[in-house]
């Protein structure tokens, strides 16, 4: 058996590896935006991405920003690599970095909403929502809809949101959002990344229903796949499990190669409102799939943050 698993062990890790990104497209003049991008996945694709253009790191944790920002800086020569503070689970930090961000800039090409929480034992952002829908959910809807008329006005833009195969154990619980009656960390987790999946799908039917002919503004979800990184830094268990078997999960920057594959791959370039996993379309869950509860979602994400958005 040891000499079976040493022979196959290549095998193994390249199945888990999974699709890779092959796009040389280059990004010269343009701007991408990527939160949570001190670490895991979002270091990577930052990473890659400052191969080809302009990078915003938008970071709740400056210095950790700052360090990963160098040591990219260092390792693919592009100085234009830039920290921003911006923290989602408040909706100030929000506004403040849109506000800072639109009077610096004149173009965003790409949003890449990567940061994330998992595992989190109760707790409520500074506006009080519920930790994983606060941060994965409503602070990346409302830094989208802050950005949203950059993005238009720079088409053809992306926004690219990283969702999570956890989406098929999630619910949209209207009655109980904020976790008050009821709250099981792992479903809150699995919830939030359904909100990521619906709100990627009623975007892009709005920016679809907005636009004439070609797809100038796409929308787009995806599955990292498991990758070992801090996400899991909420739970012992998680923790050790990961550490067990990380020879059976995806390094980072294989985790990263959808995100930056939906980032950038030309064959995307109107393809708009889909769910991706291995570079490739993956199955979305009938809960995924279900327009009006997205609608519903929409409008209720709209009441909760005090915006407009038609």
């Amino acid at each position: 058996v040891p000499v079976l698993l040493f022979v196959a062990a290549p095998y193994i890790r390249r199945y888990v590896a999974g699709g890779q990104c092959t796009s040389t497209a280059k990004l010269e003049g343009k701007v991408a935006i990527i939160t949570g991008a001190n670490t895991g996945i979002g270091k990577e694709t930052a990473r890659d991405l400052a191969r080809r253009g302009k990078v915003i790191v938008a970071c709740r944790d400056i210095a950790k920003a700052e360090a990963a920002a160098s040591e990219i800086r260092a390792e693919t020569g592009n100085q234009q690599v830039i920290v921003k503070k911006l923290d989602l689970a408040d909706t100030k930090s929000i506004r403040e970095f849109a506000e800072k961000f639109l009077a610096e800039e004149k173009e965003l090409h790409i949003l890449i909403n990567n940061a994330g929480v998992m595992l989190c034992p109760y707790s409520k952002t500074v506006d009080g929502f519920e930790m994983h829908l606060g941060v994965n959910h409503l602070g990346h809807f409302l830094l989208t809809f802050l950005l949203l008329e950059c993005l238009k006005q720079s088409a053809p833009a992306r926004v690219v949101n990283v969702s999570s195969l956890a989406h098929h154990g999630g619910r949209i619980r209207f009655h109980d959002l904020h976790g008050e009656k009821s709250y099981n960390r792992g479903l809150a987790y699995c919830h939030s990344k359904l909100a990521n999946v619906l709100f990627t799908r009623e975007l892009a039917r709005r920016l679809q229903g907005k636009s004439q002919g070609r797809v100038e503004f796409t929308a787009n979800a995806l599955h990292p796949g498991s990758v070992h990184s801090e996400l899991v830094r909420h739970s012992l268990v998680m923790t050790w499990l990961w550490k067990i078997f990380s020879f059976f999960l995806k390094t980072p920057q294989e985790g990263a190669q959808t995100s930056i594959y939906c980032a950038v791959a030309e064959e995307l370039d109107s393809v708009t409102g889909q769910y991706f996993s291995d570079c490739q379309p993956a199955y979305v869950s009938p809960r995924g799939r279900d327009d009006e509860t997205a609608k519903k979602l929409w409008s209720v994400s709209c009441e909760l943050l005090g915006i407009q958005w038609d």
